[in-house]
């Protein structure tokens, strides 16, 4: 029985499908590469991709600290070390990233919160009354939906990325070796 290639698609083998798709986010990153071996799957991910990348009411730090908390959950090295980059141009410095590997006490109470809700998502497929209550005093009921749906949205590329693991983008490698490779997965 043979194992099917997954590997991310190079441009030569893009589908035609997703020609428009190429140039912009889906051809910029090797998880999307990955996703373009099913073009319908990939041409239906990318509105929820623009709202959760683009359009979250969660804000660029907090949407971070989810993503991060998320990929730590699921071991997913490649989203882990994507996100340290993109954490820390969101401005979340290095010991607030470390920290999110971590107990929620060691984290500040805002992360605690965020990281506590992933935790719970992750290991009970819910939220408590409580911790719902929490996560809309911090961050409104639309902040809570975005957070769920994030987690949703980056545990499914962890379950890609960690059956098919690609090779990190060299900028995105290059960029944390550079800024922050004691961060790295």
């Amino acid at each position: 029985m043979s194992v099917p290639d997954f590997a991310p698609l190079p441009d030569a083998d893009w589908p035609q499908a997703l020609d428009d798709l190429r140039t912009g986010f889906a051809g910029q990153l090797n998880v999307y590469r990955i996703m373009a071996h099913h073009p319908a799957l990939l041409r239906a991910w990318t509105g929820l991709r623009t709202h959760i990348v683009q359009n979250t009411s969660l804000g660029p730090q907090r949407a971070e600290v989810v993503i991060l908390r998320l990929a730590h959950r699921v071991g997913c090295a490649y989203e882990w070390n994507q996100h340290v980059v993109r954490g820390l141009a969101a401005g979340l410095d290095k010991g607030r990233i470390a920290a999110l590997r971590g107990p929620l006490p060691q984290m500040p109470p805002e992360d605690a919160t965020l990281a506590g809700a992933v935790d719970a998502l992750v290991d009970n497929k819910q939220l408590n009354p409580a911790q719902l209550d929490d996560v809309v005093a911090l961050v409104g009921k639309h902040g809570a939906l975005d957070l769920m749906a994030t987690a949703g949205m980056y545990l499914t590329l962890g379950f890609m990325l960690n059956t098919a693991p690609p090779a990190l983008e060299p900028a995105i490698a290059r960029k944390l070796a550079q800024q922050a490779p004691e961060l790295a997965a």
